[in-house]
């Protein structure tokens, strides 16, 4: 897995390409610690390259969440595949995370 950071109108986007599974958890959970350290406030993750998250990816997800809103931030997901999307609302997640059909309908709801 491979993270991109970059800013679109004063929010971190972090591009996400490939799996996002126990293997690749830890480097996502080390991306966080770091905008969490900085308290990034804005966050938007882009998985217009993702294909696949399992129950750790889900859990480092969540982990994120909970850091942002200590300190009033946000998270966002845009471009979720069909397949990922229907995980989200299987385990009732999509009532926690807000998902948009593209990074620029993400970045206007901040």
């Amino acid at each position: 897995m491979q993270i991109k950071e970059s800013e679109n109108s004063g929010v971190v986007v972090l591009s996400v390409e490939g799996d996002i599974d126990l293997n690749s958890s830890p480097i996502m959970r080390d991306k966080f610690n770091e905008l969490a350290q900085k308290e990034t406030s804005k966050i938007l993750l882009n998985f217009s390259s993702v294909n696949y998250i399992d129950s750790s990816g889900l859990a480092t997800l969540i982990e994120m969440l909970q850091r942002l809103k200590k300190y009033q931030g946000q998270l966002r997901l845009a471009n979720v595949s069909e397949k990922i999307r229907s995980l989200f609302e299987v385990t009732k997640l999509d009532k926690l995370f807000k998902m948009y059909a593209s990074e620029d309908d993400a970045i206007k709801d901040f």
